[in-house]
């Protein structure tokens, strides 16, 4: 692929900053005292970047950029999540490992140095990614969620929670993902959930003492009934005994679900639910009841209130499964009912159960297949009432999209409710970019915290600091002791052994003895979530408090952050609870949180489908600038999804990039005319005083938007200046340009002026081509780059807002002008003899420059105020022979000057003109051949027979119908 002149460009400026050290430079010339701290949420590196990696980097990019230019010292180091599920799972399809069973028969040990050695297999491509779109970052001194200090400073963080009372082990009610076999926390629930179709079924529990009458309860996970140990009912409200036609049988259920019946049916009897506490019933499965072994056998398969039945859905009664559900769990502590765990972690039914021993409960493959052959159980042993399917949000695994499972487990959670109310109180703290995030999906979610669950029952990840005590004493009750290892230190005098690795494999071989009892203290098994890990990133990459103290309380919370919308429940969320558990302060005061970033299809980006280009053909056939200017532009930056475009790349890189890069060229026609660089602005010229004004006014508004982190607004604002400079100031200021000499040189002092300042305001946002801008006008005295400049400052005194308002009504008077011409089908090159403009939409009659503006740019001799003219302006169309003349003359130094455009000439340069053509139009020629020669900077111009020889086909065009022959001959 040919690569574009930007493209080319930027690839000469990344050599440049290397071979230059400039972002070294950019950091070192600011004093320590004065710092600017940003946080880089880790990516996985065991997968390439995608569009969504870049828009964080482009943001990640253009604010550091901005406060360095303010005078901050902003280091920017980068980090590698190397922990957690992710790894493992790419390593168990290399391996083709299908469960956990399979990981413990090749060994942990080989499983996660495997892991180990994946977890920076892309950091190559990363690097040139990250580099190509021009993102300054310490890479070289990254740091990565596996070394050795890193996971230090996660146990210090976690004894730290342990000694203020915030971590706890406890048996509660959470999705698993069988797979993987292990939990999940609330927000990685979160993360993923499908539309599924699903079976529910109405099940009958047959009453023991009272035969034939049926309860009929209502539950959408058939796999759960082999589980049930009672029925909940709600006390007070009304239930029914119905009896169906022509059956032998009655059912009681809610009185206002009674709906779900769908056949003829009579009412027996109405009751409160109270009335039914107590009865017993047959078990649909009777693979536990008559169990000696199950403690509170006598409680089970009962009747018992319950406040959380409603009438909302199914009938009133609801089956309890203790293992499989928090409200089951928790009535199951209420009332001492047995504890059935019929399903292993692995998502199958164990042996006990054994008409269905081995099977997967909620298949990833089909998750329906289980829940048919309970239901044809059901069927054979007259226990089902009826079934249907429903469509519902069902979760899965974030990564390895296996069904989850609510299921009853032990695990280490961080006690997030304590906490909650400084949370939330240290949310409203932060400035939240878009603002409605902070008190609504993220201020939501914090209302709703629950406990953390933080231990995975997994390998590959910073191992729990917990040892338990393996002895037993007397009467078999083991040692309670339990000690929590806070650094490396400490475990070293404990073991007697030097620690090197804090990996499972390794540490697990640790132990000591136990000081109560002189057993052996033995390590857990679990691994920290490596959200757990990420969310430690502002201590662990300091290796805090064990290094950086002083560096670290000094820099804490960091100034800003910035990632997607999906960490609102991800890292945001973790940085927040560490941070108000160990400091009572947020994490960070600054955040900016991007949307999601789909094919133009809407559709998710995926390599399979092919529905999006590589970005690094992006970079080539436009440029990185083009593309970091896009998406900074984009709904992105707000919290809004992107349908990726690259019609939309192309149009910056056309609209922005291009205009700015030939405003400079045009600049570069005349920069040998300039003197002298030690000047003073003096804009004498209304042209001069406006562009000043808008630039200044520019200087306001994006410092005010870059200072509240509002990216979106600040793009337009570039967008908006760049045409209005080109296709307004250049081009009204071309005249005064080819009329300069060396005591006039204001144009061009000027326009070097707004060239340099519009490089800085932008550098953050296109680094590249305001470089190389920056370069082309560098002189003596100045930074060797303008990434080493200081951020603009605004001149108050130069914004003219009565000045921009009548250059604002004059260029709509042009609008309006032009529109006619169109109308009337009259070029612009075509002078007109007058224009009439209303009086009272025009306050500045005598404001001649202003009107001299709008005659040059319409083509006409004269403007007469006339408040009789029925609309706001009127053009006289009427076309002189004079007028006509004038025309043609102008259409043929158009010409010619596109000819000199088209040869690379200079102003300066002359020329010489030979011409042929029909003798009604040279005789016009002939009467206007001053003006041509002037115009076009000629010394002379002569008409010439035409010959084979003399003119070419491409050198023929027509004027008004009449044919015309010109060259150029430098």
């Amino acid at each position: 692929m040919e690569k574009s002149f930007f493209s080319q460009m930027e690839e000469k400026i990344l050599k440049f900053w290397k071979e230059n050290k400039i972002f070294k430079k950019s950091i070192e010339q600011r004093d320590e005292k004065k710092s600017y701290v940003f946080y880089d949420g880790p990516p996985f590196a065991n997968s390439l970047p995608h569009y969504g990696h870049i828009l964080q980097s482009v943001i990640k990019d253009i604010i550091p950029r901005y406060w360095t230019m303010k005078g901050y010292r902003v280091e920017r180091r980068w980090g590698w999540d190397c922990h957690g599920l992710p790894v493992e799972n790419s390593i168990e399809k290399e391996l083709n490992l299908k469960s956990k069973k399979d990981i413990e028969e090749i060994g942990i040990n080989k499983f996660n140095e495997a892991c180990r050695a994946s977890v920076l297999r892309y950091t190559n491509e990363w690097r040139a990614i990250i580099e190509r779109t021009g993102r300054w970052v310490d890479m070289d001194n990254d740091y990565k969620t596996m070394d050795l200090k890193y996971m230090e400073s996660v146990w210090w963080v976690f004894k730290s929670l342990w000694e203020k009372g915030l971590v706890c082990q406890n048996y509660k009610s959470m999705h698993i993902c069988p797979r993987c076999e292990t939990t999940l926390s609330n927000f990685e629930v979160t993360l993923e959930y499908k539309n599924i179709k699903d079976l529910s079924v109405i099940a009958k529990f047959e009453l023991i003492d009272e035969p034939n009458i049926y309860i009929l309860a209502w539950t959408t996970t058939p796999w759960t009934l082999p589980g049930n140990v009672a029925l909940a009912i709600n006390s007070k409200i009304n239930y029914v005994k119905i009896r169906i036609a022509n059956q032998d049988e009655f059912f009681i259920l809610a009185k206002e679900r009674i709906s779900v019946i769908k056949e003829p049916y009579k009412i027996i009897e109405e009751f409160k639910g109270e009335e039914l506490i107590g009865k017993k019933y047959k078990p649909l499965f009777d693979y536990y009841s008559k169990d000696k072994n199950l403690e509170n056998c006598g409680n089970g398969w009962k009747i018992y209130p319950a406040d959380f039945v409603s009438i909302e859905e199914g009938t009133g009664v609801v089956h309890i499964a203790p293992a499989f559900g928090e409200d089951d769990m928790n009535l199951r502590k209420e009332n001492n009912l047995p504890f059935i765990q019929h399903v292993g972690m692995n998502g199958r039914f164990i042996d006990k159960v054994v008409d269905f021993k081995g099977m997967e409960v909620k298949s990833k493959d089909n998750h329906q297949t289980t829940d048919i052959e309970i239901i044809k159980y059901l069927t054979k042993n007259n226990q089902l009432f009826s079934k249907e399917k429903y469509e519902h949000s069902y979760p899965y695994c974030w990564r390895c999209d296996t069904p989850l499972l609510n299921y009853a487990t032990n695990s280490w959670f961080v006690k997030v409710t304590e906490i909650k109310d400084n949370m939330i109180k240290n949310n409203q703290k932060i400035n939240w970019i878009p603002g409605h995030i902070k008190d609504g999906r993220f201020g939501k979610w914090l209302e709703n915290s629950k406990d953390w669950a933080i231990s995975r029952s997994r390998y590959w990840g910073a191992v729990l600091p917990v040892w338990k005590c393996d002895s037993k004493k007397h009467e078999s009750k083991n040692c309670e002791n339990i000690k929590i290892i806070g650094s490396i230190e400490e475990l070293e005098k404990l073991s007697g052994q030097k620690i090197e690795d804090l990996h499972k494999h390794i540490i697990d071989k640790i132990n000591f003895k136990c000081e109560k009892c002189g057993g052996t203290m033995k390590r857990i098994p679990e691994v920290f979530d490596c959200w757990f890990e990420s969310g430690s990133m502002p201590y662990a990459q300091e290796h805090y408090p064990f290094e950086n103290k002083e560096k670290f309380e000094k820099n804490f919370p960091a100034n800003f952050i910035a990632e997607g919308q999906d960490q609102t429940r991800g890292w945001f969320y973790t940085l927040i609870i560490l941070s108000t558990a160990l400091f009572n302060k947020p994490a960070f005061e600054n955040v900016i949180v991007t949307g999601m970033i789909l094919a133009e299809d809407g559709k998710k980006m995926a390599k399979r489908l092919q529905n999006y280009p590589d970005p690094k053909e992006i970079f080539g056939k436009y440029s990185a600038d083009s593309m970091r200017f896009y998406l900074a532009s984009s709904p992105a930056t707000k919290a809004e999804n992107l349908f990726f475009s690259e019609k939309g790349v192309d149009e910056i890189n056309k609209k922005v990039l291009n205009i700015l890069w030939n405003v400079y060229k045009f600049y570069e026609l005349y920069s040998d005319k300039l003197q002298n660089t030690n000047y003073k602005l003096q804009a004498n010229n209304i042209l001069d005083q406006w562009i000043l004004a808008k630039l200044n006014l520019l200087i306001k508004e994006v410092t005010e938007n870059m200072d509240k982190y509002k990216i979106f607004n600040i793009c337009k604002f570039f967008e908006i200046f760049i045409n209005e400079f080109s296709t307004w100031y250049i081009r009204r200021s071309r005249e005064r340009f080819k009329l300069m000499n060396g005591n006039n040189q204001q144009p061009l002092i000027i326009l070097r002026y707004v060239l340099l300042t519009l490089s800085k305001l932008m550098a953050p946002f296109t680094p590249f081509i305001t470089e190389e801008i920056y370069q082309k006008l560098l002189t003596e005295n100045m930074p060797e780059s303008v990434h080493l400049c200081d951020w603009p400052k605004t001149n108050k005194t130069l914004i003219n807002k009565g000045l921009e308002e009548k250059m604002d009504l004059t260029r709509k008077i042009v609008s309006l002008a032009l529109a006619k011409r169109i109308e009337n089908k009259i070029k612009v090159r075509q002078p007109l003899a007058s224009l009439k403009i209303k009086s009272q939409i025009l306050n500045f009659k005598n404001k001649e420059e202003l009107l001299e503006l709008i005659k040059q740019e319409i083509n006409v001799k004269e403007i007469v105020f006339d408040d009789k003219i029925k609309e706001e302006i009127e053009i006289n169309t009427e076309i002189t022979q004079e007028l006509r003349e004038e025309g043609i003359v102008r259409e043929i130094i158009r010409h010619i000057q596109q000819m000199r455009k088209k040869a690379g000439l200079k102003p300066e340069n002359k020329i010489l003109i030979k011409y042929f053509t029909e003798p009604e139009l040279n005789e016009i020629l002939i009467r206007n051949k001053q003006v041509i020669l002037k115009k076009t900077r000629a010394e002379r111009f002569d008409f010439e027979e035409k010959t084979e020889q003399a003119f070419n086909k491409k050198q023929e065009f027509a004027i008004n119908e009449q044919k015309i022959w010109i060259k150029i001959v430098i």
